[in-house]
């Protein structure tokens, strides 16, 4: 591949192999810091010896790749918070008492049931200086005031730690906010908060202000507030609000791509922006003034969308093709693609765990190398097909390059995505030119109704077309599987087979093979792994006893006959089967004895009867049953207690102050989570 060749193409995969291996190892700063001397000195020195002996420029590659690759990991480490010592996360003490915190709203976030929640960032812990990034709970009914951007809070309470999942498989959003840097949540309420009467105003608070602004005056407008969240999500990538039925239907009809503001939404803007320009003349000061006002307006538009992962790498890269062609130069995509990542995540490495960074590039790179390989199969003579045409293979093209990676995430595939994006594209064009026209002129409170209403039915008539796609679920695959090594083996043996038809030879073909193998072996690695598994599963299922053997690809479920009936539709079941590759082969009554290799488990429900000498292994207190725990471990001695979140939790504290006394282990469930037993 061409790309590679191009020294920034290896620079940046060292880096990135960098950033990984930093964020997964966790080296010492001492030793990155004596790596990166010495990575500099050996690039210095093979510089200067290389320029008067070719012989060595090898080897001052390899040292250039060698310091790229360090730069990497001292960046990872520069930029996470973590590794500052003055982060709270270092401060054991506020995980286990209230102390008083002072804090500064950063971003407003998208609220629970129960509450309110902001992006936080510390920066005293009583009388300490400390940093680091929190989320904050604020009860829905307990303060009145609307917070904003850059309000300074003083809280007392205690700083609660992430907390993994509490079920096997499930999303782990403890790893997803620690991917965000953010260690902790704070909950509090308003008798906790005192509100500083000074506010912060830095980049996050003038662009929460202006979407604040933009937003009331669109309210003023009597603009329908479903058309309007997802007209904010649309222009300015902010998605809060969207109600979650809406969020699905575009999930199913595969457009949700289009609520995250991406490089398609940046691309139309770029086009209107130089639309817009074209009246003034291509001198050397006309096209001067045309780059800035360019630069300009793109920048304040991912100011306006949040500095989302998705906005700034777009803006960065059309920046980068806004440049390019200023200065008369063809630009080549593959190096803007490459220059714009290697500048986002100097800044921000964070960004490479994003998900949504993640499908955008590997969509974006697709287009670029795939694309005009699925366009040159056909070539329409006419213009309304061209078009068509062209549609579909750019959809093509980012829907096989992300497919992997979205079944691995989501574990879904919309069917019909190439009919939603060949009906929506043209529509998203005509709401992006109105939306942005719409907003600037929300900016100013100068809003023509005509114009205001053009948009709320053109977002109108988008959702419907998007829910009668979404509507035909039997296009729509769900719970598909996908081991990582599967992942991988899929994705090289992908590159493999578009690199032999970009230019067959055997050669390539002898390549597409050993990636079939490497595809073939990781399977059988899998599946020789899943045979030799045999695990039971106590749930931490809220007030419902859920409790699964499962032996190598079969799972047992033991249940109450309701629960039994839907087990297929369980969300705990279904990320338990779709995470093990496995199926729900015997759903069973739940009954008070249960054996598993050799282990005697019995489960006391709230009948609290319990037959005398039988010394199960385990003992699973079910139901809040009313017991004598002390005389019951007299009669039974079991090694281990079990307590799950059918359970009230007073009665689950009182257990454990039992087993403690007994020297008996005790594993709560709610807050321990899940129980297993090999």
């Amino acid at each position: 591949m061409k790309v590679l060749q191009f020294p920034l193409a290896r620079i940046t995969i060292g880096f990135i192999l960098g950033l990984l291996f930093a964020f997964y190892v966790h080296p010492s700063i001492s030793h990155v810091f004596i790596a990166l001397i010495t990575s500099v000195s050996i690039f210095v020195g093979l510089y200067f010896l290389s320029k008067n002996r070719n012989q060595l420029s090898l080897y001052f590659g390899v040292g250039t790749y060698l310091l790229s690759f360090i730069i990497g990991i001292s960046t990872q480490i520069a930029h996470t918070d973590y590794f500052q010592k003055s982060n709270y996360i270092h401060n054991t003490a506020i995980f286990e008492q209230p102390h008083f915190i002072s804090l500064t709203i950063r971003e407003k976030m998208k609220s629970s049931p129960f509450s309110d929640r902001y992006l936080a960032i510390v920066n005293h812990i009583d009388q300490k200086e400390q940093s680091g990034r929190i989320i904050l709970n604020i009860q829905n009914d307990s303060l009145h005031h609307n917070l904003q951007v850059g309000n300074s809070l003083l809280i007392k309470g205690t700083l609660t730690k992430n907390k993994p999942p509490n079920n096997p498989n499930q999303f782990d959003y403890s790893k997803y906010l620690e991917n965000k840097q953010i260690y902790a949540q704070l909950y509090a309420d308003v008798a906790d908060i005192k509100i500083g009467t000074e506010i912060e105003k830095n980049i996050w608070y003038y662009s929460s202000k202006l979407r604040t602004r933009i937003i009331r005056n669109l309210e003023k407008n009597n603009f329908n507030k479903t058309e309007l969240n997802v007209a904010i999500a649309l222009i300015m990538g902010q998605q809060q609000d969207i109600s979650p039925d809406i969020i699905r239907d575009y999930q199913y009809a595969g457009a949700v791509h289009i609520l995250s503001v991406s490089g398609l939404h940046i691309g139309f803007i770029l086009l209107f922006v130089t639309f817009i320009l074209k009246p003034i003349p291509n001198t050397k000061r006309g096209s001067f003034i045309k780059l800035i006002t360019i630069l300009i307006s793109l920048s304040m538009f991912g100011i306006i969308a949040g500095l989302a992962p998705s906005v700034v790498r777009s803006v960065t890269m059309f920046s980068f093709v806004a440049i390019g062609n200023h200065l008369r130069r063809s630009v080549n995509i593959y190096h803007t693609l490459l220059v714009s990542v290697l500048l986002i995540l100097l800044f921000e490495p964070s960004f490479l765990f994003d998900v949504g960074f993640q499908l955008s590039y590997i969509a974006l790179f697709f287009i670029i190398w795939l694309q005009p390989l699925l366009s040159s199969i056909w070539k329409p003579k006419y213009k309304v097909s061209k078009y068509i045409w062209d549609i579909l293979t750019v959809s093509f093209a980012a829907q096989i390059g992300t497919l992997l990676l979205s079944i691995y995430y989501f574990h879904q595939f919309p069917g019909l995505f190439f009919i939603t994006n060949l009906i929506i594209i043209p529509l998203l064009s005509i709401i992006m030119i109105l939306g942005v026209l719409v907003m600037l002129l929300a900016a100013f409170n100068m809003i023509p109704v005509f114009l205001s209403q053009l948009l709320e039915w053109s977002i109108y008539y988008l959702n419907k077309i998007i829910n009668a796609i979404a509507s035909l679920e039997q296009f729509i695959i769900q719970d598909i599987p996908l081991h990582f090594y599967l992942l991988l083996s899929s994705y090289l043996l992908l590159f493999t087979v578009i690199f032999w038809f970009k230019k067959p030879s055997f050669n390539r073909l002898a390549v597409i093979l050993i990636s079939i193998t490497i595809l073939q072996l990781s399977y059988f690695k899998i599946q020789y792994e899943i045979q030799n598994e045999e695990e039971l599963i106590v749930f931490n299922s809220t007030k419902n006893t859920l409790i699964a053997e499962r032996k190598g690809e079969n799972i047992i479920v033991y249940d109450n006959d309701s629960i039994l009936k839907t087990a297929k539709k369980n969300s705990l079941l279904k990320s338990y089967r779709i995470g093990n590759l496995s199926t729900l082969e015997q759903k069973k009554r739940l009954q008070n004895f249960i054996f598993f290799n050799g282990k005697k488990i019995f489960v006391l429900d709230s009948s609290a009867i319990y037959p005398k000498n039988i010394q199960p292994d385990i003992i699973v207190l079910t139901q809040s049953a009313k017991i004598n725990l002390d005389r019951l471990f007299q009669e039974m001695k079991p090694k281990l207690v079990v307590a799950d979140a059918s359970n009230f939790k007073n009665i689950q504290k009182l257990w454990k102050a039992s087993c403690e006394k007994q020297k008996i282990p005790f594993h709560a469930t709610g807050e321990k989570g899940f129980y297993k037993l090999n």
